[in-house]
């Protein structure tokens, strides 16, 4: 009897230490399963869980003229150390978190950083930091307070905003439209419950991709210190934000200035030599343990089989690394023990949590959702190996009414 009660009243902090050598949710909770002690101590979700978890918007069948739609979270199943093709959400080794308090149609998600959703209220344009695990919610400036917009007028029936385009020719839209597409993705650079103080968010907004910065007591998001457009993808990355356009163009902006502001703009390092800008690539930027950045180019096609429609699929990826205090962009053909998670994510390397499962890049849709059955049927998403140069094309067979996203409790 005295064993036993030697393991259920093991050191805290030495079982969370246990706990972080397990992997898959379906096993952590048998860790919880023990006893009573262990159940109670250990968090919900495991805090050094590195296999990433996809946000699921399924869209269900309720009848024949309406249709359900269902937020959860999957994690994917890792057998024989690669990650295995998934078609349904019913396979064996797939593992669930269902969220009956995300069933909110009235949102659209633009962004997931630090275990956080970002997501902004179609009728309300709200902006709104959500813990799916926790249901913790953090409030970000309305919609109606980007630099852009010179006028909000709520009881304006089909116009209630005027925006400023760029190069500053004003326009009116309707209320929906405009809170569906003023934001394209927003990024934090710490969870807003851990140092509010310290807590920062930026945003790519409007038609034209422009960058925008929030920090704690602001009533406004403000105007970043460039009115260049065609960003791509924007991150912290130290005590510095970095963001991309469309032409590969590194910009560099400090957040500890004197003033308080964000000081900074162009780069001094050049795009890569011969880094193809096509309409038809993304670029994203992520942040390494050693220092460097890497730009991630992704390239899309219209699959031979989807030429009478707008879905895309990517294809190929193109890896750029700029060493810290580098001069120069240089390519990269292996990732090591590291996986990239891109899409409407925060840009992020992790370390693979298993044996020989790195050198990869996990996916997802980068489109602002569309209400159509095609192209609900088209998601871009997948895991991309660069050992063997194969792409695993994941959740084929479901419906998504929005983008699904990785998220890392």
């Amino acid at each position: 009897m005295g064993d036993i009660d030697g393991w259920a009243h093991i050191d805290e902090d030495l079982l969370l230490e246990i706990s972080t050598r397990f992997f898959s949710y379906d096993d952590y909770i048998q860790l919880g399963l023990v006893c009573k002690e262990w159940r109670l101590k250990l968090p919900k979700i495991p805090n050094a869980n590195n296999v990433p978890w996809l946000l699921i918007p399924e869209e269900t069948e309720k009848n024949s003229y309406e249709d359900e739609e269902i937020y959860h979270l999957m994690q994917l199943p890792v057998a024989g150390q690669e990650i295995l093709d998934t078609h349904g959400l019913k396979e064996r080794g797939i593992y669930h978190v269902m969220l009956p308090n995300m069933q909110m149609q009235n949102y659209v998600i633009r962004g997931s950083s630090h275990g956080w959703l970002i997501m902004v209220s179609l009728s309300e344009g709200t902006v709104l930091l959500l813990n799916p695990f926790t249901n913790v919610e953090f409030g970000l400036p309305h919609i109606s307070t980007f630099p852009n917009v010179i006028k909000y007028e709520p009881d304006n029936h089909g116009d209630e905003y005027t925006l400023l385009d760029f190069p500053d020719e004003s326009y009116t839209l309707d209320r929906d439209s405009t809170h569906k597409i003023q934001l394209w993705k927003v990024v934090i650079n710490s969870p807003p419950d851990c140092n509010n103080h310290n807590f920062m968010a930026a945003a790519i907004y409007e038609f034209q991709c422009r960058l925008a910065f929030y920090k704690p007591n602001d009533m406004r998001w403000v105007e970043f210190p460039t009115r260049d457009t065609e960003f791509e993808d924007v991150i912290f990355f130290g005590e510095k934000i970095y963001a991309v356009n469309r032409d590969g163009q590194l910009y560099e902006f400090d957040t500890k200035t004197k003033s308080g502001r964000l000081e900074g703009g162009i780069h001094e390092v050049r795009p890569p030599s011969r880094l193809d800008t096509s309409s038809l690539t993304i670029k994203y930027l992520i942040g390494c343990a050693n220092g460097s950045l890497l730009m991630l180019v992704r390239h899309f096609r219209i699959p031979l089989d989807r030429r009478d429609s707008e879905c895309y699929e990517t294809y190929k990826f193109d890896i750029y690394e700029l060493k810290k205090n580098g001069k120069k962009w240089s390519r990269v053909y292996n990732l090591g023990d590291y996986i990239l998670m891109i899409g409407f994510t925060s840009s992020v390397q992790i370390p693979a949590s298993y044996p020989k499962t790195g050198n990869q890049i996990f996916f997802s849709d980068n489109m602002i959702e569309i209400k159509s059955r095609d192209y609900a049927l088209a998601q871009d998403l997948g895991v991309f190996s660069l050992e063997n140069r194969r792409f695993y094309r994941l959740l084929l067979d479901v419906k998504f009414f929005c983008p699904p996203l990785w998220l890392l409790p």
